[in-house]
């Protein structure tokens, strides 16, 4: 897959917060929708004005809970993406969604819209675990809603949070067993992980310990691929073809306009690419919007050696690692003068990584030590 140029729209409203949370989410129960949709609709608008002729591959309405935005909001927002661009034939439309029976009753008309692929936060089929994680969803209303988005979407993918405090792996390997149960295409699979100020942090509530998030973390591989989801990135596995496309793109290094409160970008132009950033507070981002017509926050072009090191992070996240070619023609540079060499040699030596003609990737060795590596490597 060669990168592409995608759209990512922020709904920053949800109707709770969980305390593991660290997104751009806000708790609000009244929201003017047509004012939201106005706002997104001139931000998008905004950055269409400057990639004017580009192909969009993949839109990705995120949160934030998205599945909270009016269906004619999405299908208002496509159709205008559409004026604005060309859409591919086969572009990717994702649309984050809850489990929550009021979210679930909506899949038809957000289908109708145009989403064709749900992201579906199931993050647990235990009630038990559900509740620490303070989701406002039971296992058998994720079981429900994953049959119901079987049955209006061509292409589901579920999120799951593992190495909970106490998860065993029998329990996991279980789950694991349930979401597979569904014939889902894609999972999301996350480790769990406390960040500061989070509820959970304040709490001093931990995660599963190193050893053991490494010990579910090589089971989520083997059962993975033996039911012919291997891993393709990090936390991401899917059958072959049934990868996030938008999602690749990012990994891939190529460019996406974020609209939205809190949204990231990154636009390409005579040989620059500049990182964009929106306003993430939503009513100081709607009012820029309502002012100005855009709400972005800060817009610097990357240097070389930044562009360099951002596409070697994101690039070793994914099972393929880093292609040759598409290195060079995105850097000028070889892989070998990317990198600190003999940082290379002694990780290529230790079986860390894997350095050939096609590329540069990590080993299923290095994988779960795949933080440190770009460390050395970029050091």
């Amino acid at each position: 897959m060669q990168p592409g140029f995608a759209i990512y729209i922020h709904w920053p409203f949800c109707l709770s917060r969980c305390p593991y949370c660290d997104f751009n989410a806000h708790v609000a129960e009244d929201v003017d929708h047509g004012r939201w949709r106005r706002a997104l609709a001139a931000e998008l608008a905004h950055f269409a004005g400057e990639t004017s002729g580009r192909t969009v591959t993949s839109v990705h309405f995120g949160g934030g809970t998205p599945s909270l935005m009016e269906p004619a909001a999405v299908a208002a927002l496509l159709e205008a993406a559409g004026a604005h661009w060309s859409l591919a034939d086969d572009a990717e439309i994702t649309l984050e969604a809850n489990p929550s029976s009021v979210e679930a009753g909506r899949f038809a008309a957000f289908a109708e819209a145009g989403v064709n692929r749900l992201s579906l936060g199931v993050q647990s089929f235990d009630d038990a675990a559900l509740a620490f994680l303070g989701r406002t969803h039971s296992a058998a209303q994720a079981r429900r809603a994953l049959e119901l988005a079987r049955r209006h979407f061509r292409r589901v993918s579920l999120d799951l949070i593992y190495a909970r405090p106490g998860q065993t792996a029998g329990a996991w390997r279980g789950e694991l067993r349930d979401a597979l149960s569904f014939g889902t295409e894609h999972l999301s699979l996350y480790q769990l992980t406390i960040e500061r100020g989070t509820p959970f942090h304040k709490a001093g509530i931990e995660a599963a310990g190193e050893e053991q998030g490494g010990r579910l973390f090589d089971l989520t591989q083997d059962v993975l691929a033996a039911a012919g989801r291997p891993a393709y990135e990090i936390s991401n596995h899917a059958r072959p073809g049934a990868e996030s496309r938008h999602n690749l793109n990012y990994w891939l290094g190529g460019d996406y306009a974020g609209i939205g409160p809190g949204a990231h970008g990154r636009l390409s132009a005579d040989g620059r690419t500049d990182a964009v950033s929106q306003i993430p507070a939503p009513q100081a981002w709607i009012g820029a919007v309502e002012a100005k017509g855009h709400g972005t926050k800060a817009r610097r072009p990357l240097n070389a050696g930044q562009r360099r090191d951002e596409l070697v992070m994101m690039g070793l996240r994914l099972g393929a690692g880093l292609d040759r070619e598409r290195f060079r023609r995105q850097t000028g540079q070889s892989l070998e003068d990317a990198v600190d060499g003999a940082a290379l040699a002694r990780l290529s030596g230790a079986g860390y990584l894997t350095l050939d003609a096609r590329g540069l990737r990590a080993t299923p060795l290095g994988r779960p030590r795949l933080n440190a590596l770009i460390a050395a490597l970029l050091a």
